[in-house]
């Protein structure tokens, strides 16, 4: 930990996930708008303090103080995506940023006090370049460590040198953001920062634990850890401009080269490598095309030469797609060309395989499939990725080849192909996107999930339908089977007949397992209950009945 605090600014947007809301989904700021997270007011804007509202209410007494307010649900991602210009911003000013959280960001003070002619001079420049450069009110504040610049900067205050524990010492044991210990302090009759940090540290220590003792130490105006600024990017991109503009497939391929060639040196340079390629053209009369291109392997200059080449060809050729039609050409020839290293890493990070290579035949897989994709778009050509869920269709999702494999639910991770090395890929199976009658389920190893309950148990069906088809189960006697409400079989299913088909005699049944879903929103539940059945003919089954009405939801081998 650091003994002497280090003399910090920090610039403090209020109310940021308001103005996130405004920047990102067009909610006005200047009415009354909340932003809500389990269910209560973590930040409001001016005119909802106006009407009452304040954070820590619950959605329907807040609603109740202003019953014209704008509810916005909290969206950690949103706050960080419209914050990043903001840090850009202030790194254009200063050197080494560290966002603290959302909407607060901190420096050293001690370069930009010099530098820009003294820490007011610093602050005022920096709020200045903010709301110019992104149109966001802020404040700054300027103190001995990143605790009392927080502090500081909700006042616009400059603390002088060593003054910080005479200014933090009349503010309240809630200024620490730690509520269950400000509820104790107060208990305890400890009041303000200053009662607090005359404590002992060690009875603190033993009396709250390792957090009461960082508390303390704030509330001392010692900071628990030193600034871990943030560095900004390299510019990793390459960009090509040509006098004349670029029309043929045979130029386009040269000029790739080229390029390709240039990507890579710069990215030896800083000891990385690509796996994920944007590849940006425009032309001559303005148009601009983009698509972004991923591999699981590092991509050497060939490789990258050969993604460029097959992306030009694909947009000035023009080859005809799967259903006849021709994609639309650029309307003039290309005038710039822009490569961007979307996805990089340290070019050792990748483990090689058995032999020292990837592998031929799954390179060679690669470049055909990502050819394909270059002609008829990313999502002509799919792959399976299995995740959890209650039914077999929410365990299987489709994504385009090269896009992140992630379940769309918690499930189990994706196994590696039998004999891969330790560590490598798995290798999906390519699903035709919008062919066939069914999805293929894989199977495998049983791995520890999240508990789905009313999930069917393994073995998983071969064939999920798309449209489940409509089906009739009637007993010995001839009668529907039907299901009650606590999943009582009326009697044991003996036939089954399939849309217009003839019966089949049902040789063996289990079920139900129920399934109630979204019980608490009345337009999205749904309770159905499932039964797997085997017939007479040797084909096995996944039956649902939902509202008295029998389906066919898979199929097993």
């Amino acid at each position: 930990m650091s003994g002497v605090p280090q003399r910090t600014l920090l610039l403090w947007c209020p109310d940021w996930p308001v103005l996130a809301a405004e920047i990102v989904d067009g909610v006005p700021a200047t009415d009354p708008v909340v932003v809500l997270h389990a269910n209560r007011v973590i930040a409001c804007s001016e005119r909802a303090r106006a009407e009452g509202i304040r954070r820590g209410l619950r959605r329907r007494e807040a609603q109740g103080r202003c019953p014209h307010l704008t509810v916005v649900d909290h969206d950690p991602g949103r706050d960080v995506r419209a914050f990043e210009p903001v840090v850009a911003a202030v790194e254009e000013v200063v050197a080494g940023v560290e966002v603290i959280r959302p909407g607060a960001c901190a420096t050293a003070a001690r370069g930009p006090s010099r530098y820009l002619g003294g820490e007011e001079a610093a602050a005022e420049r920096i709020v200045e370049h903010v709301a110019q450069s992104c149109a966001v009110e802020s404040q700054a504040g300027i103190a001995d460590g990143v605790f009392a610049a927080g502090l500081a900067a909700r006042e616009g205050r400059i603390v002088a040198p060593g003054g910080t524990r005479e200014f933090l010492a009349a503010r309240p044991v809630e200024a620490l953001g730690r509520p269950a210990l400000a509820d104790l302090l107060r208990r305890l009759g400890v009041r303000t920062l200053g009662e607090f940090a005359a404590l002992p540290a060690g009875d603190v220590l033993a009396r709250f634990g390792f957090d009461g003792a960082l508390a303390h130490r704030l509330a001392g105006g010692r900071d628990d850890r030193p600034l871990a600024v943030r560095q900004p990017p390299a510019d990793l991109t390459v960009t090509a401009d040509y006098d004349e503009p670029v029309d043929r497939v045979d130029a386009a391929a040269f000029a790739a080269r080229m390029l390709a060639e240039r990507l890579h040196e710069r990215l030896a340079g800083y000891g990385l490598a690509c796996t994920r390629l944007g590849i940006e053209a425009v032309t001559a009369h303005g148009q601009e095309l983009h698509r972004v291109w991923r591999h699981d392997g590092l991509l050497t200059a060939a490789a990258i030469a050969d993604r460029v080449r097959w992306q030009l060809d694909g947009w000035l050729s023009g080859s005809n797609g799967r259903g006849g039609t021709r994609p639309a050409r650029p309307t003039a020839g290309i005038v710039r060309l822009r490569l961007v290293p979307d996805g990089v890493l340290a070019q050792a990070g990748l483990q090689p395989g058995l032999w020292g290579e990837t592998g031929e035949e799954r390179e060679r897989a690669h470049r055909a499939l990502s050819r394909v994709q270059g002609i008829l778009g990313p999502e002509a050509v799919v792959t399976a990725v299995l995740g959890g869920g209650r039914s077999p269709a929410d365990q299987v999702r489709l994504v385009p080849w090269g896009d992140e494999r992630a379940p769309a639910r918690p499930g189990p991770p994706p196994l590696p192909p039998v004999g891969a090395a330790p560590g490598a890929a798995s290798a999906p199976v390519v699903v035709p996107a919008g062919g066939g009658a069914g999805r293929r389920a894989g199977r495998g190893r049983a791995v520890a999930e999240p508990p789905w309950p009313g999930r069917i148990p393994p073995p998983a069906p071969a064939v999920v339908l798309p449209t489940p088809l409509p089906a009739d189960v009637r007993d010995a006697a001839g009668e529907p089977v039907v299901v009650s409400a606590r999943l009582a079989v009326s009697a044991a299913p003996a036939r089954l007949t399939v849309g217009d088909g003839r019966p089949v005699e049902i040789t063996g049944w289990a079920g139900p397992w129920p399934v109630d879903e979204r019980w608490w929103a009345p337009a999205e539940a749904r309770r159905r209950a499932r039964f797997q059945v085997s017939l007479a003919d040797g084909a096995a089954l996944l039956l649902a009945v939902e509202g008295g009405m029998w389906l066919v939801e898979a199929i097993y081998d």
